[in-house]
């Protein structure tokens, strides 16, 4: 008989902390293991949590909706599946135990380095959030007076508004440097009803929409984000699709989508440029020499990025297996931690719904984005005849991170994807 420990995963390499939104089973209930134990939810994914071994569950450690730090114990497993444990209501509230939840340090890699926040003495303090570090880094809070600071989060965890209502104190104002992720307008511009009618509808968000948004606004503060436009014929593509789409299906048991083929000519021009297939930390440019393509995927209340691993190393048949199997699977909440985080490159497609193209923001901790409009036949002037003729185009957009990635680097890449797009193969094999 042994207690097997559940931990609380990291879903995503900036992601410290995740939400219980719902327990599976109580305590006292047989669980096999790889059973679905729990849900959680996170800006990156809701994921369902499967029991590490099979027997009882002994202990829920949190309730559901609280969050918590990445690498915490939530619960435990008693092995022995014949041991009789005390049934008990689902936990509402943090149970007694002389067992306590002990959360395990972040590892040394989630720490962002700054002028006034050291890896060294992180190390030795506290579990600090990115974006905490982030605050702290901005505003000149050394780490010194950062572990004064008195956190009202789990385990003494300081959180966001405990951080900004210290450094509203040092300042001697009223007015914190960072808005709350709901204060995008003036709050004076803002409605408030405060008794529902029959004209207004009160939504509150859930745990994946508010931490959505909290990823979109940090990501914003951190990137100087500029976009560019540009255009492609993909009439070659389209052709060559149509050609191949009924023999694919009925060979791979899946329809074959567009998406591969941008894939395809975003690893090849990341190979050109490789500096768009990088991150920034501090004043230190990270080059990454894995071609890990995030693709975005839409959901029904929100949008996970699952990552095609070494996307470099598989042909387009390769792609279209990959990103069909994890969009699947992010719908169906079956991501594994490892699936939505390592991503170098993200692709969104905002022309799936009719859009004609989007500047969408950067997914941190990378330095582009490129979105796919949608593909249209309209007639275009071919160059070298100046003859008018119906050719099937897509606008393409990108954002990227202008620190580091200037408007000539930029549209550079851009065209260097139009070209891979344009000059596509259409006599290889499928």
């Amino acid at each position: 008989m042994a207690l097997v420990d559940v931990i609380m995963p990291q879903m995503g390499e900036s992601i410290a902390e995740g939400t219980i939104t719902k327990w599976y089973k109580k305590v006292g209930e047989k669980i096999g293991k790889d059973e679905t134990l729990l849900e959680i939810s996170t800006d990156k994914v809701d994921s369902e949590i499967p029991s590490p071994a099979a027997g009882v569950v002994a202990e829920l450690l949190f309730p559901e909706n609280e969050t918590v730090n990445v690498h915490t114990v939530i619960a435990r497993i008693q092995t022995d599946a014949n041991a009789t444990v005390a049934p008990a209501a689902r936990v509402s509230e943090p149970q007694t135990s002389n067992l306590k939840p002990e959360p395990v340090r972040a590892k040394p890699e989630t720490v962002v380095e700054t002028r006034a926040v050291d890896k060294e003495d992180v190390s030795a303090g506290r579990f600090y959030s990115p974006l905490v570090l982030n605050i702290a880094r901005t505003e000149n809070v050394a780490m010194s007076e950062l572990e004064r600071i008195p956190g009202t989060g789990g385990n003494g965890r300081v959180t966001k508004n405990d951080i900004l209502r210290y450094v509203q104190s040092k300042k001697g104002t009223s007015q914190p440097t960072y808005q709350p992720v709901s204060a995008t307008v003036p709050q004076a511009l803002v409605p408030k009803p405060t008794v529902p009618s029959a004209g207004v509808e009160i939504i509150k968000m859930d745990t994946m929409r508010k931490a959505i948004a909290e990823h979109m606004v940090r990501s914003v503060h951190t990137s100087a984000h500029v976009s560019s436009v540009t255009e492609a014929d993909v009439s070659r593509i389209v052709a060559y699709r149509e050609r191949h789409q009924a023999s694919f299906q009925q060979r791979e048991g899946f329809k074959l989508t567009y998406t591969p083929f941008f894939v395809e000519a975003v690893v090849r021009a990341l190979k050109d440029y490789s500096w768009l297939n990088s991150s920034v930390e501090g004043d230190a440019i990270i080059v990454r020499k894995e071609i890990n393509i995030g693709v975005a995927v839409a959901l029904e209340n929100g949008l996970i990025v699952p990552v095609v691993k070494h996307a470099d190393s598989k042909n387009l048949v390769g792609l279209a297996r990959a990103v069909n199997d994890l969009s699947n699977r992010a719908r169906m909440k079956k991501l594994s931690p490892d699936e939505v985080q390592g991503g170098t490159f993200t692709i969104t497609n905002p022309g799936i719904f009719g859009n004609l193209y989007g500047a969408p923001i950067i997914n941190q901790p990378q330095v582009a984005i490129l979105g796919v409009g949608a593909i249209k036949k309209r007639p275009v002037v071919i160059d070298r005849d100046d003859a008018i003729a119906i050719r099937s185009m897509v606008y393409i957009s990108m954002s990227y991170d202008h620190r580091i990635i200037d408007g000539a680097l930029g549209g550079m890449f851009l065209q260097r994807v139009v070209e891979y797009l344009e000059n596509f193969d259409t006599n290889q094999a499928l």
